[in-house]
């Protein structure tokens, strides 16, 4: 019995550091199967077993004993799935319309929402404060263990510092220091871990490409228009590409139209002012109301008045902008695949070929052979990837994460 003992032992100390890896195959729905992890991982079957037991004593995944289906060949292996009453982390998102917390376990599973809020306050700390006290509030109603938390925001984040460089149209001071008073606001609220914070796209294209339509490419473009203005992210080899500084693809201040909008940057013509939700009611001569978001008046009148001619030609206006400037960042980046989210998926829905015609015709690549262009296909993706955030330490090192919150 001891030899056993032993022996069990010895093939989990040579696969604890396979904890982390084997554990983001998971998250990441690469490893569904015992299997499939063994050969991932370049293991033995036994250490496999060992490191897939570890994680389930954690409370992490959980192990189907009963064999799953068998493939064309070999032997059928255990099921291996996130565990369904795992931890979960603390997401939160601000955009000019509002602001909501979640809880989301791993695998990207929203488990719960608060309802959210309409109305902004110019205070950042007034506004965390109130998101970090409903996403408190779920989290006593749920009774899991949390992780962290991960904040979006429509901003860039500079690093290290996590400053709101620019948060134009939350009318925050610009430059505020908005990690920093969400991990005071998360510590004030007894919320266990670390707290992070960064910019709302680069988290949805974070979130897309573990768990939505980025999954498997290699060099991910994902631009996107939220409630205002434009942004986007670049992940390459898994990685958010960010910068020296935190600041990289600042896509909404590419000029796509040299005789257009003035834009907050200072310019005229930027894909920011040209290819947001509100360019597109201007553009279908429609008059924003109160009632609800912009995102969702702009969303309305594709969906339901797309046959009106100026509705039509007011989305043909920012399709041709908006394809102007993925064409630029493909000659400049050479992605494997496009996402695109928020309004810029309903432009690609109502008129998938005329958007991606103006990449192919106007950059090198998409003459070439073409860059597929998909939708964004996560509910919520940046609340989503606000939570990966606060996953990430749990993904890199197991044991020594949740050791350190005990």
């Amino acid at each position: 019995m001891n030899g056993k003992v032993t022996t069990t032992r010895s093939r989990l100390d040579r696969g604890r550091g396979a904890l982390g890896p084997a554990l983001e195959l998971v998250h990441t729905g690469r490893a569904p199967t015992r299997a499939v992890l063994t050969a991932e991982l370049g293991v033995t079957r036994a250490t496999a077993g060992a490191v897939a037991a570890e994680l389930e004593a954690l409370g992490l995944i959980q192990v189907d004993s009963r064999p799953a289906a068998a493939g064309s060949q070999g032997r059928p292996s255990h099921r291996l799935a996130v565990h369904d009453a795992g931890p979960v982390a603390l997401a939160a998102q601000v955009h000019a319309d509002g602001f909501r917390a979640a809880l989301v376990g791993l695998g990207g599973e929203i488990v719960a929402t608060d309802p959210g809020r309409v109305i902004v306050s110019a205070d950042p700390a007034q506004v965390l404060g109130h998101v970090v006290d409903a996403g408190a509030a779920l989290l006593r109603g749920s009774g899991r263990r949390c992780v962290g938390a991960g904040l979006a925001v429509p901003s860039a984040v500079a690093e290290p510092e996590g400053t709101a460089l620019n948060p134009l149209h939350l009318a925050w001071p610009a430059g505020s220091p908005v990690r920093e008073i969400f991990a005071e606001q998360v510590r004030a609220a007894g919320i266990t871990g670390p707290a992070f914070t960064g910019n709302d796209v680069n988290l949805a294209a974070l979130a897309e490409h573990r768990h939505g339509a980025g999954r498997g490419a290699q060099h991910l473009l994902c631009v996107a228009t939220g409630h205002r203005g434009v942004g986007g992210a670049l992940v390459l080899d898994g990685r958010l590409h960010t910068g020296s500084s935190g600041l990289a693809l600042e896509v909404g201040h590419l000029t796509v139209n040299p005789d257009g909008r003035p834009c907050y940057c200072g310019s005229r013509g930027c894909l920011d002012v040209e290819a947001d939700p509100l360019a597109l009611l201007t553009a279908a001569g429609r008059t924003p109301g109160p009632e609800v978001s912009l995102l969702e008046q702009a969303r309305a009148l594709l969906r339901h008045e797309y046959a009106d001619v100026s509705v039509r030609r007011g989305a043909e206006e920012l399709i041709d902008r908006l394809g102007l400037g993925l064409a630029g960042l493909v000659n400049i980046l050479n992605p494997d695949r496009i996402i695109l989210g928020g309004l810029h998926k309903a432009l690609l829905e109502a008129d998938p070929d005329r958007l991606r015609a103006v990449v192919a015709d106007r950059s090198l690549w998409g003459q070439s052979g073409g860059v597929p262009i998909l939708a964004c296909s996560l509910d919520h993706n940046s609340l989503v990837g606000a939570a990966e955030l606060a996953w990430q330490p749990v993904l890199d090192d197991p044991l020594g994460a949740l050791a350190h919150q005990a």
